[in-house]
């Protein structure tokens, strides 16, 4: 079972990650179908597309797009699955959907994509600094432009597209998105809020 031109993946976990745990109960943070942010975006591979020869293999586990796996109303008011639905728990995702894929433990950014974590803000009233952060998950393109990471860099306004990796918040975002890299002060803090930490 193979797509020409589509992955074809399995979340891992439920299709909305709206639980946490608090002590021995679990909360629910969210009950509504619309909020993208507490769709979940891990999938298994479980095919992948014969027109391309890319590296995701089946097995990986890739970061992708909410609304792979999003739920709908429909004009009539009845819930229904995403376009990407194909069948049993198991969807289409296109390659450019994929962010991020991993592999016996190793994580690498996908295409153009790369991702940067926040900067704690030094000042009262702000968590994070605004539109600078660590290059976690860098890329090829780049690291042609000697951007690595550990690079402290900024990013314009509206890129800030969380995910939570292995606990941690992150900003998925393109190449064309890092606009400039700072030199290190040796003082920057990382900035990690505890809900990332608690699922």
């Amino acid at each position: 079972m193979n797509s020409i031109y589509d992955y074809i993946v399995r979340p891992i976990g439920e299709r909305y990650n709206n639980k946490i745990k608090v002590g021995n109960k679990d909360l629910v943070l969210n009950t509504k179908i619309e909020n993208f942010k507490v769709i979940n975006k891990k999938a298994e591979v479980i095919a992948v597309p014969k027109a391309y020869d890319l590296p995701i293999k089946t097995g990986d586990v890739v970061y992708i797009h909410h609304n792979v796996f999003r739920k709908f109303y429909n004009m009539k008011g009845k819930q229904q699955n995403s376009r990407a639905y194909f069948n049993d728990n198991l969807y289409f995702c296109s390659p450019d959907q994929i962010y991020m894929y991993e592999r016996n433990g190793f994580k690498k950014s996908f295409l153009d994509r790369c991702f940067v974590k926040p900067l704690k803000h030094k000042t009262l009233g702000k968590k994070t600094i605004p539109n600078l952060g660590v290059l976690k998950y860098g890329n090829k393109v780049l690291e042609t432009l000697k951007v690595y990471e550990n690079d402290i860099v900024s990013f314009p306004n509206l890129r800030e597209w969380q995910f939570v990796i292995d606990n941690e918040l992150l900003y998925c975002m393109k190449s064309k998105d890092i606009l400039l890299k700072h030199g290190r002060q040796g003082n920057e803090e990382e900035y990690n809020p505890s809900w990332a930490t608690s699922s």
